[in-house]
């Protein structure tokens, strides 16, 4: 009978459980036979002798004055029979035969064990392994099932399945593998612990176990976005200023990344320096695409709008739009990338709906038209400012009680209410030209006109915005405070007017220290 407590001790210690675990799991087996045998609702206990090891099997009875269930109780005579010393409610326990369990209840039996050890072995691998997701874990590839990779972690087996596979990557049995545990389930029927490769902790850890200033805190990992078989795009920051925290992960010749890299079958990696600013950390996440500029659009919803260079557009989507998406997931922002032609036909179509169209023409009752008139318009079928505008004075007096007199004062009609939206976007444009010194916005007389816009305001082809151009024009036309007006045979020409006026300010160009017109000219 040893043989039963050596093998209860050599399952356990195989399968790292209690073998008090697996000793009750015996017990338990040993009840469910009886029950199964002898079919009845007794109540059993089973005892194993800790010197011979043999498996004792009793029923438990109640001793009661009067037996009311046969089945779990008897009458205090009988009990006494039993045990002498018997009182009312005393458990006696009736030794039945193990031998009369055959080789079903030994099958049963059998089951019980082993899905109590199961138990005992998952329960011990959760607590193992709950508190290590995340961590970086070696691996021995053991067996194919189907497109899933089950694999080795020594204690116990870990399941590899295909979403948690990269793309560039295919293994053979006793192949070795780094991975990072994704998952613990204590309620599964297969391996409990779930692997990856395709997380982006993975590359967090690799970079930790390759860089020695991560591994010690003085570069800090900020996020980590990653498509498994294409790119991962990883943050870092630095906190000590001497430490560049991009070229620490790179390292000497890129041998850093280059390990890193080839652990992950080619897969693309772009390091990025974070920025607590969201502009900055943008500007560097859509890298290589060089951006134009960033506005936020909503801060509490996190929403920017990139703008970029026609020729940058493709490159700052990325193939399927693979960059922008990850830069997103890495911000946590949710981006909107546009060209600058993009830009400029939304800012076209936003200036035109300020001309509401189809307004009636009843709102030109505020702009000096009599309702009378606007009556009879309206009888004519001219409903619209926009019809109304588009006609000519014949057209007009064609309508009837429509004369030469009254015509005029429709026209005026119409002539001010437009000029509220020339009004608006003079303003407007006045307020960008504002924005930029004239220094900055008149080109050099060699360089052409459409270089003197400041950078936001020169459309698509690279000519100046109309707003510039004027303001340009105003500064030419009136000359310096303090300097002279020249006399009109020696007035440049217009090119030659830009060339004055680029340094108006310099002692080169001003008139009271000596400098002539033709001085400003060549400098």
């Amino acid at each position: 009978m040893e043989t039963i407590f050596q093998s209860i001790e050599i399952l356990s210690k195989e399968k790292g459980i209690d073998p008090q675990i697996v000793l009750d799991a015996v017990k338990d087996a040993m009840l469910i036979a009886a029950r199964k045998h002898y079919r009845t609702n007794e109540d059993y206990v089973a005892e194993m002798d800790a010197k011979t090891g043999a498996i004792q099997l009793y029923s438990v009875k109640k001793a009661a004055e009067e037996v009311t269930d046969a089945v779990h109780e008897m009458t205090l005579a009988e009990a006494r029979r039993i045990n002498p010393e018997a009182e009312v409610g005393t458990e006696i326990r009736i030794q039945k035969s193990t031998e009369a369990l055959g080789r079903i209840s030994a099958q049963t039996a059998k089951q019980v064990i082993f899905q109590k050890v199961r138990e005992a072995e998952r329960e011990t691998v959760f607590n193992e392994y709950s508190g290590r997701t995340g961590e970086l874990v070696n691996c021995t590839i053991k067996r194919v099932e189907g497109p899933d990779y089950i694999l080795d972690l020594g204690k116990t087996e870990a399941k590899l399945p295909k979403k948690e596979q990269s793309r560039l990557e295919s293994y053979s049995v006793s192949d070795r593998v780094r991975c990072v545990i994704k998952l613990v389930d204590k309620s599964s029927k297969g391996p409990g612990v779930l692997v990856s490769r395709a997380a982006p902790e993975l590359v967090m850890r690799l970079f930790e176990q390759e860089v020695p200033e991560i591994y010690d805190g003085t570069v800090s990992i900020k996020g980590c976005a990653r498509e498994a078989g294409e790119r991962t795009k990883i943050a870092v920051q630095s906190r000590d200023r001497d430490v560049d925290s991009v070229g620490a992960c790179v390292g000497m010749k890129g041998m850093r990344v280059q390990s890193i890299i080839r652990e992950l079958r080619g897969e693309k990696i772009d390091i990025i320096e974070f920025s607590d600013d969201a502009v900055v950390f943008a500007t560097h996440a859509l890298s290589p695409a060089k951006v134009s500029r960033i506005s936020i659009v909503n801060p509490v919803e996190k929403h920017m709008e990139v703008i970029v260079d026609d020729s940058q557009l493709s490159l700052a989507i990325g193939k399927k739009g693979q960059n922008v998406r990850l830069a997103a997931k890495l911000l946590g922002w949710k981006i909107d990338i546009k060209s600058e032609e993009e830009k400029r036909q939304e800012v076209e179509s936003q200036m035109a709906a300020l001309v509401a169209p189809g307004a009636p023409v009843s709102v030109l009752i505020d702009y000096g038209l009599a309702e009378n008139l606007v009556e009879r318009l309206l009888e004519s079928g001219v409903g619209t400012i926009e019809k109304l505008g588009g006609m000519t004075p014949e057209q007009l007096e064609e309508i009837q009680g429509v004369g030469p007199g009254m015509v005029q004062t429709i026209l005026d009609a119409v002539n001010g209410y437009y000029s509220q939206f020339e009004e608006q976007a003079a303003e407007g444009a006045a307020g960008e030209a504002g924005a930029a010194p004239v220094a900055e916005a008149a080109p050099a007389a060699s360089e052409p006109v459409t270089q003197a816009a400041p950078e936001g305001v020169v459309s698509e082809d690279g000519a100046a915005a109309p707003a510039v151009e004027a303001a340009v024009e105003a500064a030419l036309e009136s000359p310096p405070a303090g300097a002279e007006e020249p006399e009109p045979a020696e007035t440049p020409e217009k090119g030659e007017q830009f060339g004055t006026i680029e340094d108006a300010d310099s002692p080169t160009h001003n008139q009271s220290e000596g400098a002539g017109p033709e001085e400003g000219r060549h400098q």
